[in-house]
């Protein structure tokens, strides 16, 4: 005997599961999970057992389930179990699932009670399931027993308060009928995790131990200690029809006769019993069902808007069609034109926000790059002046000079212009490729068609590369015109006048002092492990200092380094660093920070190593130049000059430094425009006027325009999954108005379940005469407390005449004991009303009417059986 709701629910949840795997989806439904909470032997197991509708629980006296198990329900074709303990052991006897749990909880706990927290794992798959998740957890004590430890209230409860306290697990609050709710332990911590009360339900168990004359009426009706969504009686197979071997169906009957027999019961013997208890649960995962509809459905109708445009281009989708073709080919040309000048010029939308591309790229090299490897050309400050001073003793041969020579000023100059060459070639070749990159990128959007997008490759690179060789003729052209004449008449060239008064130290220009040049993050990456290792610092570059902070707040100064005498040069980084590194050091042999000779500055990328050389220079700290000469220093040291020859050396050195300077601004503002005219706005020109006659000259229109074997299946797939979604959305559709969704019961006063409530409510317990032997009538009840009850009529004590009203009589009862006397109670009275109605009343009689929410329940001649 199965649950018969949840196999209702199996096939509404297939059609999900169907709908989402035609897309190639997940349907992530996410049942709750139902927990059992109780005391020890309260008929936990049972009642979950019962759920299922299958035997496999170890039963027993005592402390039975001693390690939590969680038990996976997964809807399959076939039924067997396994343990995640045994996996490759499949369990198609139920009674050898039961034995594994025992043994298993013995070998971690042993055999003398102990418990541990230490979940069993088991996975029942059966045609008859949902994907659900059930939880036993091992009964709430107070008292170690065996070998169980001495906190074990505390480690049983840590354990039950760990499943749940999630949201998506509906609890089962299980208590015996034979003990008083109010000391319930399974209803107290229910409470502290669902306040509330949205998933906890009562359950109450044990009602056909109750003492004789006793019953759980009032718990029942929800009177007594109300829940939310109320309480809810079962009858469990007792040990003995267990070890009968008591099928569930038999026991199922058994609990129903028990229900419709008992007079306290029977006029709610509908709202009792396993059956109920499984519609209830069944109900919870049928609204659960439809409150994940709406999410399912939005995250299916975004899919299938964001196809739908495509998939419109598809539907009268002709591969073979010359005009689509043609048509394709101008939109895709014309696309990769605009995507060009976009990446160049730069636009507002598509930006790309992870790195840099096309035109800033390009913008660095003119602006940073570019500037920094000029300035990396700077002499060295000895070599000029012996070279300045060779050059005028030359000049002059044999003969002692009286006055500077113009022809020395003319030699040194245009030495330093040649020097130029290097830096400017190297920077056109760094924007070609800069520019190839950018080619590649905008045809990344032809990739539908790879005859075509090879061949935009291959005619747009080649003609950057015909660029290339007039771009340098026309750069290499520039620094020739500036050798042919040197213009000592420019503005901005001091003289001869001025620089006999120079002083050399003024040379540096730098920046205005504070000016803050650059803020950043930089790793000092030669601090020894000992004092910290490497760490990262906040560094802010002024005109003046380097400064570094704890934080950007800049609030904790960690240092501040002058920049006099400082240079920089390149570190080359550790085998297994992935940073880059440069140094800086003091050119008089001074250490620069503690004990060290030079800092190493680490980046993340050689863009930052670059971008930070360029802020460097522009505070007036210069790469240091390479070592080449190997053993001048003798020489140097031996060398000396006459005053004159000094001052002369003097003059010319600040000559050309000046005009130099003037040669360096000349080249920094033609080198980009050059660039940009002769290489990239020809390139744009290209894509825009003569790219697609070079394409039909190069290839026939059907090659160029034949679809690749990935873009023919994905329009398949596209379509596929376009119709699978219209589907998936109308089977959605369907379940959403098939399913009935019960609303959440209104909220009770359940200020009885406050932690701490003091005073116990009284115990449920009715007069002796309200349970009769079987087989005798009932006799009328013992009046409460309140007004005394109507006079009956032979003989009954008077009393106050009631109201004067009549209600229609009780219904007699047919069958086998329709001769003995009105067997009826009175239906349930609302508690505020003192007195019930004694049966037997003749009609006619005025007497209060029954009360209006609870209505008995009316046997029908068909089924007196049940009571025999």
């Amino acid at each position: 005997m199965g649950n018969r709701g949840m196999e209702e629910l199996i096939p509404l949840v297939n059609k999900l599961q169907d709908a989402f795997s035609s897309i190639g989806q997940s349907c992530h439904l996410d049942l709750p999970q139902i927990a059992v909470v109780g005391g020890q032997s309260a008929g936990k197991s049972s009642v979950l057992e019962n759920f299922v509708g299958r035997d496999f629980l170890p039963r027993g006296s005592g402390i039975v389930t001693r390690r939590p198990l969680i038990l996976q329900l997964i809807f399959s074709k076939t039924e067997y179990a396994e343990f995640l303990h045994c996996k490759s052991k499949k369990f198609t006897d139920f009674d050898e699932v039961r034995q594994e749990i025992e043994a298993e909880t013995d070998r971690v706990t042993g055999t003398n009670k102990g418990i541990s927290p230490v979940p069993i794992n088991l996975r029942v798959y059966s045609p008859h399931v949902l994907n659900l998740t059930l939880i036993d957890l091992p009964g709430i004590t107070k008292v170690p027993v065996g070998d169980q430890p001495q906190d074990i209230e505390f480690q049983i409860r840590d354990m039950i308060l760990q499943f749940i306290s999630r949201e998506s697990s509906l609890i089962l609050a299980v208590t015996p009928a034979n003990m008083d709710l109010a000391n319930s332990d399974a209803l107290k911590m229910a409470k502290e995790v669902d306040p509330q009360g949205l998933r906890t339900i009562g359950v109450i168990t044990k009602l056909d131990l109750m003492d004789e004359g006793t019953d759980a009426r009032d718990v029942l009706e929800n009177k007594l200690l109300p829940l939310r969504r109320g309480y809810i009686g079962v009858v469990n197979r007792s040990q003995k029809d267990i070890d009968g071997k008591k099928d569930i169906r038999a026991a199922l009957a058994a609990e129903r006769k028990f229900f419709l027999s008992h007079p306290a019961y029977r006029h709610m013997a509908e709202r009792m019993g396993t059956p109920h208890l499984q519609r209830v649960l069944n109900q919870q995962l049928t609204n659960h069902i439809r409150e994940s509809l709406p999410s399912l459905r939005s995250k299916l109708q975004s899919q299938l808007l964001s196809l739908e445009k495509e998939v419109e281009e598809y539907k009268n989708f002709r591969p073979d069609d010359p005009a689509r073709k043609t048509k394709a080919l101008l939109q895709m040309v014309q696309q990769f034109g605009v995507d060009f000048e976009k990446r160049i010029e730069g636009s507002g939308d598509q930006v790309d926000t992870l790195e840099l591309s096309g035109g800033a790229r390009i913008n660095r090299i003119f602006h940073e790059r570019f500037p920094f490897e000029l300035v990396k050309m700077e002499f060295d400050e000895k070599d000029l002046r012996r070279e300045i001073s060779y050059a005028i003793k030359n000049i002059h041969g044999v003969r002692t000079g009286l006055f500077t020579p113009d022809l020395a000023f003319e030699a040194i100059v245009k030495k330093q212009v040649v020097k130029l060459k290097e830096p400017c070639l190297k920077c056109v070749d760094l924007v070609i490729q800069e520019l190839i990159n950018t080619v590649r990128q905008c045809t990344s959007k032809l990739g539908s068609y790879p005859r075509l997008r090879e061949e935009t490759e291959r005619i747009v690179t080649t003609h950057i590369r015909e660029r290339e060789g007039k771009t340098k003729d026309q750069i290499l052209l520039l620094i020739d015109i500036e050798l042919s004449y040197i213009n000592t008449n420019h503005e901005d060239f001091i003289g001869f006048a001025n620089a006999q008064q120079r002083n050399t130290q003024t040379n540096k220009k730098r920046a205005i002092p504070n000016q803050v040049i650059r803020r950043g993050w930089l790793t000092i990456n030669n601090i020894s492990i000992m004092k910290g290792g490497s760490k990262e610092y906040w560094f802010v570059l002024t005109a003046e200092s380097l400064s570094w902070y704890k934080d950007e707040e800049e609030k904790e100064k960690k240092y501040m380094l002058p920049l006099d005498n400082l240079k920089i040069r390149d570190v080359e980084k550790g085998f297994m660093s992935t940073k880059h590194i440069f140094a800086i050091f003091n050119t008089e042999q001074r250490n620069v920070y503690k004990d060290l000779r030079q800092i190493e500055l680490a980046c993340d990328s050689q863009e930052d190593v670059d971008s930070w050389k360029a802020s460097f220079l522009r505070a007036g700290v210069y790469p240091e130049k390479d070592q080449t000469e190997s053993e001048d220093g003798a020489q140097e040291n031996t060398f000396s000059m006459d005053p004159q020859l000094e001052r002369q050396v003097e003059t010319i050195r600040n000559l050309v430094d000046s005009y130099v300077g003037i040669i360096n601004k000349s080249i920094r503002d033609l080198m980009p425009k050059t660039i940009m005219h002769l290489m990239i706005n020809n390139t744009k020109d290209f894509i825009h006027s003569e790219l697609l006659a070079f394409l039909y000259s190069s290839s026939d229109q059907g090659s160029l325009m034949e679809e690749s074997a990935e873009q023919a299946q994905r329009r398949d797939e596209m379509l596929r999954m376009y119709h699978a979604l219209k589907e998936a959305l109308a089977i959605i559709g369907d379940i959403s108005t098939s399913t009935v969704s019960t609303p959440v019961p209104p909220p009770v006063d359940d200020t009885w379940l406050q932690p701490g409530a003091g005073h116990s409510p009284p115990p449920q317990r009715r007069p002796p005469s309200a349970l009769l032997p079987p087989g005798r009538p009932p006799s009328l009840r013992a009046p409460a407390p309140g007004p005394p009850l109507l006079p009956l009529p032979g003989g009954a004590p008077p009393g106050p005449a009631p109201p004067a009203f009549a209600a229609p009589p009780i219904p007699s009862r047919l069958g086998p004991f329709a001769a003995a006397s009105d067997p009826f109670t009175a239906p349930p009275q609302i508690p505020a009303r003192p007195a019930r109605i004694p049966p037997g009343i003749p009609p006619g009689v005025p007497r209060r009417p029954p009360a209006a929410p609870s209505r008995p329940t009316i046997i029908r001649p068909a089924e007196p059986s049940l009571l025999d």
